[in-house]
């Protein structure tokens, strides 16, 4: 069972974004970076996929020079080597530009899975996983909470909406988009930091021709303004009003 894994290195979650004098992206001069959350379920399956059927663990980004460190923090928690394409400004591209370039990365790979991360936590969109899988020709699956791999096909859980929850069989190769809480999160362990800088870190190079489909228009930080209402009435009738208030408009209940 040979596995490949897309891996996004996103700002932390706790740093307060700043946007660039463009308003095309976020300023990163002054920013910590960190593996996107969802990617880090995607690697620990791959990883127990591996212990369970055998076979490698490949982690794969597209990024600057900087990409290299979720790369080797991947490579600590147990895959075995990394494919980096490497390219200086892809931060606001779209999943179209990304996928393309993790498709030519991994095409000649020979993976029977490819996992990513449902989404990523700075854009959100959830597309990366889906286009990747039509570059490739492989079937797909999407919010993935369990895999099960059978002979020459895998079976896996999907999360729906309302605690539901769908069982679906699809033949191998195959990408499916992980759902954040699949499983537990393993740490790197002092053996694995010292194993994974002796593991290959293969680079590659940006393929030519991939226009992005989306631009960024603008980014800004919404206005936040204060406004006072007087719901006039009786009491019950304000109470009402109150109430849809919060549900409908400020949806706090």
């Amino acid at each position: 069972m040979n596995i490949a894994v897309c891996i996004k290195q996103v700002p932390t979650r706790d740093w307060q974004p700043r946007v660039n004098d463009g308003g095309t992206w976020i300023r990163d001069r002054d920013v910590t970076f960190e593996t996107n959350e969802p990617d880090a379920y995607a690697l620990e399956e791959a990883l127990r996929l591996k212990e369970k059927h055998g076979g490698s663990v490949v982690a794969c980004s597209v990024g600057p020079e900087r990409v290299a460190q979720v790369l080797r923090e991947a490579l600590a928690r147990g895959a075995d080597r990394a494919i980096h394409v490497e390219h200086a400004s892809v931060e606001a591209s779209d999943a179209f530009v990304i996928a393309g370039a993790l498709a030519a990365a991994v095409r000649d790979e020979r993976f029977d899975l490819v996992l990513t991360g449902l989404q990523s936590d700075d854009q959100g969109f959830a597309q990366t996983g889906v286009v990747l899988a039509e570059r490739l020709g492989f079937a797909h699956a999407t919010i993935i909470m369990e895999v099960q791999i059978e002979s020459s096909t895998v079976r896996v859980k999907r999360e729906l909406e309302g605690g539901w929850f769908q069982w679906v069989a699809m033949p191998l190769p195959a990408v499916l988009t992980i759902q954040s809480g699949i499983n537990h999160l393993r740490y790197a362990t002092l053996k694995g930091i010292m194993a994974a800088k002796k593991k290959e870190i293969r680079k590659v190079a940006m393929p030519a021709g991939l226009a992005a489909r989306q631009h960024i228009v603008r980014l800004y930080a919404p206005q936040k303004v204060k406004r006072t209402e007087l719901i006039t009435g009786s009491p019950a009738e304000a109470a009402k009003t109150l109430v849809t208030r919060l549900r409908e408009t400020a949806r706090v209940i």
